[in-house]
């Protein structure tokens, strides 16, 4: 007991936190001891103070929710006599010492229930009933009602088996019996003080998520509504009446749920006064209630047709709660509750056959078109001194809430259509032509917001209502940033309709080159002229020099910053992409010679790391202009999405216009890198030029195959970079079955691999990245061209080792890179016979390698990739898997000291025997990791 008061006093009150540590692991281990039965009673004395107290009744609870099987039967009514002896001493002690007490005797409940304590919430309300102890009988009342709130809660997050759970799960609500009248007489007193009240209603919320049934705990939640008008059990009553009314089996008591619309109607006034008075808690509260009803049982009431009318007033009810007055999050954060409830109920109306939906099409279709004026009512932006207010926690939640009203809209767009559009247009076109009345940008803003929500994510190409609004947006009055972006982003959204008809190109595309150079309209409208430049190319030429220009002006004067630079310069790669081989080499000329200049100035300098910022800046502005610089015509509107792009018209002659720039300034970036070799992120700038127009080009790109060779070997040969072999693999990938470029390609892989190797004799833990690249490269080999594996040059044997060596790195996407490695290699173990070889020689490495990873050495998420290793082996090398896992398994303790020579055994047979079923396969080893592991049958393995 002193060491644990010692203990105990260093955890709360020593200011050295390794003293901290030491003490909280020491009373860990101490609340598991045998000990813990004797020292937690002697803390629980009433000279104690209330932390020792508190660390005894966690002890115990401890003992019998964890260590149940050590307690004998004979003395499970002398543990439970004690405790309710503790309890009543503690009803009118410490209160987080008594809420302990009680779950401690809730989980001894629970382990004896039905069977070796049979009515046990009926004994536990008669004894606290009971006079005497020298306890006053609210603070008895108290301590009951505690124990029986934590009494659901406990058998919630018990650690019970599965069919013990079924079994006390109905032990406890054939209890409910005791529990309800007990609740219903202390609700109905007047002389019951509040605090007996709120623990009465805490209590009903515990109970109702055992799944009591509706109609037996209806005269409670009745009894809750009658306590909302009480401030002080206002949250307490809206939780329970929540419980009630969202537990799944409750929509099979429908007159309860009948009886329950017109109490929820009744609260309406309540919720008016409340936000007259400013009341949030309130509003939020009777909210919660209303959308609950009309969440979880919109289906049910709406299928009680003679009730029609008041399940449409419960729906304009969620309606008011939607459209609150007050801006969100500032003035209300009710409204925000509301719009599931929106999804919810149009679901239901759209999943009944067409008869029974035209109906009530009839009388939602008009309700759901108020909700997109209140909804875009919502939308709107504050003045702009209010918003100006705001801090930018406010102005990021109020975003959130409107992404979240934009989805809503899209969504209920599938049930209004067309009409839809045509109902916002015309409220827009008033706004905008009507001269007496001023309008504020907030409501076009909102309009337009609505047009944007719709546009980005359905096709509005069969639209009547878009020429219109195209024509409406030049004579919007743009006097507000947050305007201004939502008409670019408008424009955005309508990039694929603009590029049906380009004719109207000319009226809003002055606008987005307008909105270039503003500095606040940086991202929505570098992304929109981004879209109308990817969507709209072919229909671009005769804007082309315009567009170039002010991109470059607004470049040159630095006024976007780095990642809108990288959009903006994608634009151009999709615009320049259009024009005549001739065009786009002149505009490449003018628009990369600065940045070429800049450079070359940059690559004389002594590397700092400012000039690194900038030269990474330069290498950036290019990766991206060459990623989307693609000149070979592709029909997008090909048939088959999955077949590649059909080429509709064959590459102009000559070389390809990246190809002629990257030509001259090859020996600049080779300068660049000279001196900035040691420097992953340079070299990754680098490598990420001619990785993005590799993959553009294709086989355009062949003319640099040889020289990018070259100095990928030198780079890497000097110092090797994970980058470096990125590169490597996408030309493999491309040219490695070219006979033309077979040459330098295997003249790279076989350096790369050599210099590869010589790391992992120096050590390779520290290159993780590297082994990770590395085995990428080596599986991407073997798939595109395993002769690669024939030649003399190539250690075969190496690479292999380096396999299994990584396939023990404590990096998950190395091990997983690996295991691609393996899978693809073990196929060709009879077609190419250096491989063949090294896994006849050394193939039951391979196996104790996975086995180890599968024993526990390897993270469970990696099991599937284990298991794809294990089912290729069985696939293709059948015959040695067999004397090889006979062999690995054989060492007692391996893979794991858990599991027996019998398990083994089983798991071995069961792999052997699944050749074709790899699910079958997966679900093995995950099976046997778990044996491995010691958590068969826990609840970790539930989960897995």
């Amino acid at each position: 007991v002193f060491v644990c008061k010692t203990a105990l006093h260093q955890l709360y009150y020593d200011p050295n936190i390794e003293n901290k540590n030491l003490a909280q692991k020491w009373l860990m281990q101490a609340q598991v001891s045998p000990q813990a039965w004797q020292f937690c009673w002697a803390l629980l004395s009433p000279d104690k103070v209330p932390e020792i107290q508190y660390f005894g009744a966690s002890a115990l609870h401890t003992k019998i929710s964890r260590y149940w099987s050590d307690i004998p039967t004979d003395q499970y009514e002398s543990l439970k006599s004690q405790l309710f002896s503790q309890i009543a001493c503690f009803s009118s002690g410490s209160k987080m010492v008594l809420t302990r007490l009680c779950v401690a005797l809730a989980s001894l409940a629970l382990n004896t229930m039905p069977e070796a304590w049979p009515g046990a919430v009926a004994e536990m309300v008669r004894v606290f009933q009971e006079e005497g102890g020298g306890v006053d009988g609210r603070a008895r009342c108290l301590a009951l009602l505690e124990l029986l709130t934590v009494l659901p809660e406990e058998f919630q997050t018990s650690r019970l088996p599965q069919y013990r759970k079924g079994q006390v799960r109905g032990a406890l609500g054939r209890e409910w019996g005791s529990v309800c009248p007990l609740l219903q007489q202390l609700l109905r007193r007047t002389d019951s003080p509040g605090a007996v009240k709120a623990r009465v209603l805490r209590c009903l919320s515990s109970w109702v998520l055992l799944d009591v049934p509706l109609s037996e705990s209806e005269g409670l939640v009745h009894d809750c509504f009658s306590a909302l008008p009480d401030p002080e059990l206002f949250d307490t009553a809206v939780e329970a009446i929540v419980n009630a009314i969202s537990q799944p089996d409750s929509q099979r008591y429908v007159n309860t749920l009948l009886k329950l619309v017109p109490q929820v109607l009744a609260l309406q006034e309540q919720l008016r006064e409340a936000v007259q008075n400013g009341d949030m808690e309130t509003c939020h509260g009777i909210c919660r209630i209303a959308v609950t009803l009309g969440e979880n049982h919109s289906r049910t009431l709406l299928e009680q047709v003679d009730h029609w009318q008041s399940f449409l007033a419960l729906v304009n009810m969620i309606m008011f709660c939607t459209g609150i007055p007050g801006h969100y999050p500032v003035n209300e954060t009710t409204s925000s509750l509301t719009l599931t409830f929106w999804y919810t109920l149009q679901d239901e109306i759209m999943s009944f056959e067409s008869d029974k939906q035209a109906v009530y099409l009839q009388v939602y279709r008009p309700v759901y078109f108020q909700l997109v004026d209140v909804l875009l009512h919502k939308a709107q932006f504050p003045s702009d001194q209010e918003y100006a207010s705001w801090s930018s926690d406010e102005k990021e939640q109020f975003r959130i809430y409107r992404v979240d009203i934009s989805d809503t809209l899209m969504y209920v767009y599938e049930m209004l259509g067309a009409e839809l559009l045509s109902n916002l247009y015309d409220k827009l076109g008033r706004l905008l032509t009507n001269a007496e009345q001023p309008t504020s940008w907030q409501h076009t803003e909102a309009l337009l917001y609505g047009f944007q929500s719709i546009a980005e994510t359905i096709d509005v190409n069969y639209s009547d209502v878009i020429p219109g609004l195209i024509g409406l947006i030049p004579r919007i009055n743009i006097n507000n940033v947050q305007l201004a972006d939502t008409v670019m982003f408008t424009i955005g959204a309508l990039a694929e309709w603009l590029a049906d008809h380009p004719v109207m190109l000319s009226s809003v595309l002055p606008l987005v080159l307008q909105a270039l150079g503003n500095p606040d309209l940086s991202v929505s409208s570098v992304s929109t002229l981004k879209k109308i430049c990817r969507e709209c190319k072919y229909d671009l030429p005769p804007y082309a020099t315009n567009i170039v220009a002010v991109s470059q002006e607004v470049l040159i004067k630095q006024i976007h910053k780095t990642s809108q630079c990288m959009w903006l310069m994608q634009a151009l790669g999709f615009l320049l992409s259009a024009l005549p081989v001739e065009d786009i080499l002149r505009n490449l000329h003018s628009l990369i010679t600065p940045y070429i200049q800049q450079l070359e100035k940059l690559a004389d300098e002594t590397p700092n790391p400012s000039n690194k910022l900038a030269i990474i800046h330069i290498l950036g502005l290019l990766s991206n202009l060459f990623t989307t610089l693609d000149i070979s015509k592709q029909d997008d509107e090909s048939a088959d999405s999955s077949a590649p792009p059909v080429k509709t018209a064959p590459p102009p002659p000559g070389p390809n216009p990246v190809v002629v720039v990257l030509q001259q300034v090859f020996a600049l970036i080779q300068t660049v890198l000279s001196k900035w070799l040691n420097d992953s992120q340079v070299v990754e700038a680098v490598c990420a030029i001619f990785e993005k127009s590799v993959k553009t080009l294709l086989h355009d790109f062949a003319p640099m195959v040889s020289q990018l060779s070259e100095m990928l070997g030198q780079m890497y040969g000097t110092i090797p970079q994970a980058s470096a072999l990125d590169l490597t693999r996408q030309m493999v990938h491309i040219f490695a079955s070219e006979t033309d470029h077979f040459p330098p390609i295997k003249a790279l892989f076989e350096l790369v691999t050599s210099v590869t190797l010589s790391i992992f004799q120096q050590g390779p833990r520290d290159h993780p990245d590297i082994v990770d690249s590395f085995m990428q490269l080596q599986a991407q080999a073997l798939k595109r061209k395993p002769d690669l594996f024939l030649s003399e040059s190539l250690d075969v044997k190496a690479v292999f080792h380096c396999g299994v060596l990584s396939l023990k790195f404590p990096e998950a996407p190395t091990v997983k890179s690996t295991c691609l490695f393996f899978t693809e290699l073990l196929p060709h173990c009879s077609d190419v016979p250096p491989l063949a070889r090294v896994v006849q020689e050394d193939g039951k490495l391979l196996v104790q390698a996975v086995l180890e990873g599968i024993g526990g050495g390897a993270s469970r998420s990696l099991m599937d990739q284990f298991a794809e290793v294990l089912f290729c082996l069985n696939k293709h090398c059948f015959s040695l898997l067999t004397v090889w896992l006979k062999e690995a398994l054989q060492p007692p303790g391996f893979p794991s000291s858990r599991v027996t020579a019998e398990q083994k055994d089983n798991f071995s047979q069961q792999i052997l025997r699944e050749r074709v079923n790899k699910r079958r396969v997966k679900d093995i080893v995950k099976e046997f990791t778990l044996l491995c592991r010691g958590l068969h049958g826990t609840e970790y393995a539930a989960e897995y």
